[in-house]
């Protein structure tokens, strides 16, 4: 079975989406095609690059993931497709799969330049329908990566976040992704920090004590702390917008404290290094 995700940046309102998936039913009417989101942001890269992250692993090892948010089309910056550990990518080389890439490691990549893939017009301003839609129907069919276009050994990617301990021992992190519902996404993962005796964040001016497990452990207007979906540390206000709330957004700072594991230790708990 052939089976193509899609993730893009084109919404709905307009005739993109549907173009696309006619491009790839016309070359194989068989093939499954799921849709991840097509409410990226317009332009956003890193959005695309983290909602792809969080999506991709829950399919079949064979899976194509289509990835069209790209501010260069038609420009020099190269097409192109790889193969990770578990799925096969199509994408623009501007740095969208660095979440992917970050997690799996590049087995094999090659820019799209076998035109013999590309549909027979190529316009400058819709690869994604001309020439990424196309090459993942060919290679969801069985097409080799090597007949799609030339190897490469290197491809765009950007610096990822990461939590950093300071000196007097606080742990920074920072905002990763916002959800639709305001939700703080944190690149701070459960492996970062010892839960112990608890945990405080301080974001916005704001203290939350402790990690809770559902939004109902805390009264409605109230934050709540949490291990999201996507093993990512998040902070959402229940029946509200934490980001609109606290007004944060993406790469703004929280800060960790560790209450002590025991708390007769310092006599009051108060937060204590990592």
């Amino acid at each position: 079975m052939s089976l193509i995700t899609l993730t893009t940046d084109f919404g709905l309102a307009d005739s993109y989406v549907g173009a696309m998936k006619g491009v790839i039913l016309g070359i194989d009417p068989t093939a499954t095609i799921v849709d991840i989101s097509h409410d990226i942001a317009p332009q956003d890269v890193r959005e695309a690059a983290y909602v792809i992250y969080t999506a991709y692993p829950y399919f079949p090892p064979d899976t194509v993931h289509v990835v069209v948010v790209d501010p260069g089309v038609g420009s020099r910056r190269r097409a192109l497709a790889l193969r990770a550990a578990q799925a096969c990518f199509v994408a623009p080389d501007n740095g969208v799969l660095s979440y992917v890439l970050a997690r799996e490691g590049m087995r094999e990549a090659v820019s799209l330049t076998s035109s013999r893939y590309h549909r027979r017009t190529v316009s400058h301003t819709f690869h994604g329908r001309d020439i990424f839609a196309p090459v993942a129907a060919h290679l969801a069919r069985g097409v080799p990566l090597t007949e799609v276009g030339e190897p490469l050994t290197e491809i765009v990617t950007f610096s990822l976040p990461q939590p950093r301990v300071l000196p007097d021992g606080d742990l920074v992190g920072h905002v990763l992704h916002i959800d639709r519902f305001g939700n703080l996404i944190l690149d701070v993962r459960e492996g970062d920090f010892i839960v112990g005796g608890g945990i405080i964040l301080e974001v916005a001016g704001r203290r939350i004590q402790g990690l809770g497990r559902t939004f109902t452990e805390v009264s409605a207007g109230e934050l709540v702390a949490y291990i999201g979906s996507s093993g990512h540390l998040e902070i959402a206000l229940r029946e509200g917008n934490a980001a609109q709330s606290l007004g944060m957004k993406r790469g703004d700072k929280i800060l960790l404290y560790r209450l002590c594991r025991n708390h007769h230790c310092c006599g009051t708990g108060v937060a204590q290094q990592w």
